[in-house]
C-alpha cells in the first residue's frame, strides 16, 4: 500500500485531490496505477494532474505533450512495438542523450530496452496518459509496416499463384495476410475512421478511410494482394468466399485496447473484383446523451416532447452517414426504463444495447421488416424502433402501430423534414393516416467540428457574414473561427463531428395541408411560418458559436 499512499500524498500536495477522497479510495485499490485510474474515472483529477503528481513523487520532470513539436526522425529511433509495450515516446535528442516521455519513469526494464535499441543515454520525463495516447494516434502509424506486408504478400502470391487464405484461421496470427488485415483495422480505429473502403482497380488495390465524414486515401498496394485481403475479410465476417457474383453482408468483432469493436461488412462486385466497405461500430462510444447532440433549445424541446409522448411516430431523415442511428439510439436511452418494453427491428443491429430487445432482419429466412413488425406488435411493446422504412408494407404497419398506442421511431431517406410526409404518401400510405400518426420529423446532417486545440478566430465583419446567408441576429455577436491544423487533429483543423438539425412538428395546419395533397414545398412554407428552423440556419448558429466553420456548413447544407 505504500505506493498507493505515496501517490495519494503527492496528489494532495499538488493540489489535485482532497485528502479525504484519497483516504476513501485507498482501501478499494491495490496500487498507485489503480488509484490514479479510479480518481480519473470519477473525474476528481485529470490525467495531467496525475502525471504531475508522479513527477513530483519520483523527482522527474513533467512534460506537457498537448502543444509539443514532435520530430518524426526522433520518434523513429525506437520501434513502434517497444513504444506501445512500455507506453513511452522519444521526444528529443541532444548529443548522446535521448529524452523519453513515459507514464512510469521508474520502469528500469523499459529504460534498459530503449537504451539497448538506441545505444543512447535515456533521460525519462513524465507525460500524461491521454496526451500520450493522442500522440500514438498521430505518430505511431502502421503505414510503413502495411507497405512492407503488402510487398511480402505480393511476393508470396506471385510465387505460388494460388489463393492462400482459405485455410487460414485465427491461429495463423503471424501470416502476412492476417497481420496486414489486422493492422488495417487497428489503424482505422486509431484514426477514428467510421468506414474502411477496400477498392480493387486495374493496377492497384486502394484503401481509403472515412474520417469525420471525408474520405482519405491511406494505402495503395499491388493488385496481386487483392484476392488474399478480400478472402481473409470474408472469412473473418463469415461470408461465403466462393460467391463473388452477388453482394453479401457480414459482421466482424474485434478487441481494441480492451474494448469490443464491431465492423459491419458489405461486399459489392465491381468490374475489377469485389469492393469491401466496413462500417466501424465502436460500442465504447455509444454513451451519447441529449446534450451531446447539441440541439438548439427550441429543437431539443420539440424533439423531447415528441419522444416522450405515449404514442405517435417520430422520424429522423437524412442521407447515409448523417448520424440518424446515433440520434435514434440516444432517444431510446432517453425513454427506456424498466417500466417500458422497448423492441427494435434493424438491418443490421448496429449497436447492442442492454435491457432492450433487438431483432435482426433476416430476409433469407423470411424475417423482413414487415414480418418482424407484425410479430413485434403481438409482443406487447411500448416503444418500437424500426431501423428504416423502405417499402409500403413497412410504412403502413409502422403508421398503424403509431395509431394504436405505440411510440414508433424510424428513419427515412429524404433531403429535409417536410419531404418525409410526401415520401410516406408516395409509398402508398393514405395521407390522412400519415397526418394523424406522425408527431415530428427531424432532418439532420453532420458537419466536422473544429479542433479545440488549434482553432483560430476568423477576421470577418458582420456585413460579410450576412452576405453569405447568416441571419443578422446571429452575425451581430458571431464568434467565427477557422480551421488551422495541429498534431491532435492530423493537421486537418477538425476533430469529431457535430449535427445540424431541422425539427418539424406536425401541427394541425400541416395535417390539413397533407390531407389536401399539398406539395413538399407548400408544407415546408407552413412549417417555416410556424417556427421551424431550417438546416442551414441551425448550422449558422453553430458557426456563430465557434463549433464549426463556414465552409463546413456550406458543404453539408443547401
Amino acid at each position: 500500500m505504500s505506493a498507493v499512499r505515496g501517490l495519494g500524498e503527492y496528489l494532495v500536495l499538488a493540489g489535485a485531490a482532497r485528502a479525504e477522497d484519497i483516504a476513501n479510495t485507498i482501501d478499494e485499490v491495490g496500487d498507485g496505477e489503480a488509484l490514479a485510474r479510479r480518481l480519473v474515472q470519477d473525474r476528481r483529477v485529470t490525467e495531467q494532474q496525475v502525471a504531475e503528481a508522479v513527477a513530483l513523487a519520483t523527482g522527474h520532470r513533467f512534460t506537457d505533450l498537448t502543444e509539443y513539436e514532435f520530430d518524426p526522425e526522433v520518434i523513429a529511433l525506437v520501434p513502434e512495438s517497444l513504444c506501445r509495450r512500455y507506453r513511452l515516446l522519444p521526444l528529443r535528442i541532444r548529443r548522446n542523450r535521448l529524452t523519453v516521455g513515459m507514464i512510469n519513469p521508474t520502469d528500469i526494464i523499459a529504460l534498459d530496452d530503449v537504451a539497448s535499441v538506441t545505444d543512447l543515454r535515456i533521460v525519462p520525463v513524465v507525460v500524461a496518459e491521454d496526451a500520450l495516447s493522442r500522440a500514438f494516434e498521430r505518430y505511431l502509424r502502421s503505414d510503413s509496416e502495411l507497405t512492407d506486408l503488402s510487398e511480402q504478400i505480393g511476393e508470396t502470391s506471385g510465387a505460388s499463384h494460388v489463393t492462400f487464405t482459405e485455410q487460414l484461421d485465427d491461429g495463423d496470427a503471424d501470416a502476412p495476410i492476417v497481420r496486414f488485415v489486422n493492422l488495417l483495422i487497428t489503424q482505422a480505429i486509431n484514426d477514428r475512421a467510421s468506414d474502411i473502403h477496400i477498392e480493387p482497380g486495374e493496377q492497384r488495390l486502394t484503401v481509403r478511410f472515412r474520417i469525420d465524414g471525408v474520405l482519405h486515401e491511406m494505402q495503395r498496394a499491388d493488385r496481386s494482394i487483392q484476392d488474399g485481403v478480400i478472402s481473409r475479410l470474408k472469412i473473418m465476417s463469415s461470408i461465403d468466399i466462393a460467391e463473388k457474383r452477388i453482394p453479401q453482408d457480414g459482421r466482424i468483432s474485434v478487441m481494441h485496447d480492451g474494448r469490443a469493436v464491431d465492423l459491419r461488412v458489405a461486399t459489392l462486385p465491381t468490374v475489377w473484383g469485389e469492393k469491401i466497405v466496413m462500417r466501424i461500430l465502436d460500442n465504447g462510444g455509444q454513451n451519447t446523451s441529449m446534450n451531446d447532440l447539441l440541439f438548439s433549445s427550441a429543437n431539443e424541446k420539440a424533439f423531447k416532447d415528441a419522444i416522450t409522448r405515449p404514442h405517435g411516430m417520430v422520424l429522423v431523415t437524412g442521407p447515409t452517414g448523417s448520424g440518424k442511428s446515433t440520434t435514434l439510439y440516444t432517444a431510446l436511452r432517453e425513454v427506456a426504463n424498466p417500466r417500458v418494453n422497448v423492441i427494435t427491428v434493424e438491418d443490421p443491429v448496429e449497436y447492442r444495447m442492454p435491457d432492450i430487445n433487438q431483432v435482426q432482419v433476416n430476409p433469407r429466412a423470411g424475417l423482413t421488416f414487415a414480418a418482424a413488425l407484425r410479430s413485434i406488435l403481438r409482443a406487447d411493446p411500448d416503444v418500437v424502433l424500426v431501423g428504416e422504412i423502405r417499402d409500403r408494407e413497412t410504412a403502413l404497419i409502422s403508421v398503424e402501430a403509431a395509431l394504436t398506442g405505440h411510440l414508433v421511431m424510424s428513419t427515412l431517406h429524404t433531403n429535409d423534414a417536410p419531404s418525409a410526409l410526401t415520401r410516406l404518401t408516395e409509398m402508398g400510405t393514405e395521407p390522412f393516416l400519415v397526418a394523424t400518426a406522425l408527431t415530428a420529423v427531424v432532418a439532420q446532417r453532420l458537419a466536422r467540428r473544429l479542433c479545440t486545440r488549434c482553432q483560430a478566430p476568423l477576421n470577418t465583419d458582420e456585413a460579410s457574414l450576412i452576405a453569405l446567408g447568416m441571419p443578422a441576429d446571429l452575425a451581430h455577436d458571431a464568434r467565427v473561427h477557422r480551421a488551422v491544423g495541429c498534431s491532435a487533429c492530423s493537421n486537418t483543423g477538425y476533430r469529431g463531428r457535430v449535427a445540424v438539425h431541422e425539427v418539424m412538428n406536425v401541427t394541425e395546419e400541416v395535417e390539413h395541408a397533407l390531407v389536401s395533397h399539398a406539395t413538399g414545398g407548400e408544407i415546408r412554407e407552413i412549417a417555416l411560418s410556424q417556427g421551424m428552423v431550417p438546416l442551414r440556419e441551425d448550422g449558422w448558429a453553430k458557426v456563430a458559436q465557434g463549433i464549426t466553420t463556414i465552409e463546413e456548413i456550406l458543404r453539408v447544407t443547401v
